[in-house]
């Protein structure tokens, strides 16, 4: 062949196919990009479920009627809390949820109709749907040790909590966080009060 019998592309030619190769060069690095941000994105709600607001799944009745069964929470990771409000706290390989009842220094005392009392006052409960003595072995009135907290759950008949030694009051350390916010199911999403 001679020069004169060499065909080149025409330039309508070339530009396509310098379309066509930038456009797989902007869509590749558009692709890792995105890749990269879901990424960061997924590992930071990770360290934030994990960190600071962890997502627990109740198993049980013991905090019923408050907490049920399946129920999906989210906690706010702190062992700062107060009578009152409802902790997530770990206890022989598992996560527990109960109600702090007393703190530190406090003299808890229950009487046989399930009447709790903190420093001698009646706690106004009106979370419960029904109280009881429960299951109970430690010697009343008790006297909360420093750096723990007394717990009980809502449906006093069946919790185990500290009002038994196999529990009993559970360190500021134990505690995952309180619990703020139901989010499932979807028609009891809401805070716990």
């Amino acid at each position: 062949m001679s020069k004169d019998q060499i065909e080149f592309p025409s330039i309508d030619l070339l530009e396509e196919a310098l379309k066509k190769e930038k456009y797989r060069v902007d869509y590749g690095r558009v692709l890792r990009s995105t890749v990269f941000s879901l990424l960061v994105v997924a590992a930071v709600a990770v360290l934030v479920t994990v960190l600071l607001l962890p997502v627990l799944q109740i198993t049980g009745t013991s905090m019923t009627p408050t907490l049920q069964d399946g129920n999906v929470v989210v906690a706010l990771n702190s062992n700062k809390y107060n009578t009152g409000e409802v902790v997530a706290f770990y206890y022989n390989n598992s996560i527990l949820v109960k109600r702090v009842i007393a703190t530190a220094g406090d003299w808890v005392d229950i009487d046989e109709d399930g009447v709790v009392y903190v420093n001698d006052r009646p706690l106004s409960e009106p979370y419960l749907s029904e109280k009881a003595l429960g299951n109970c072995n430690i010697e009343l009135p008790y006297q909360v040790p420093d750096g723990r907290c007394f717990v009980m759950g809502d449906h006093r008949s069946t919790s185990i909590d500290s009002r038994n030694t196999a529990v009993g009051c559970i360190s500021n350390e134990m505690v995952v966080g309180k619990i703020l916010f139901r989010v499932w199911p979807l028609s009891e999403i809401g805070a716990i009060h």
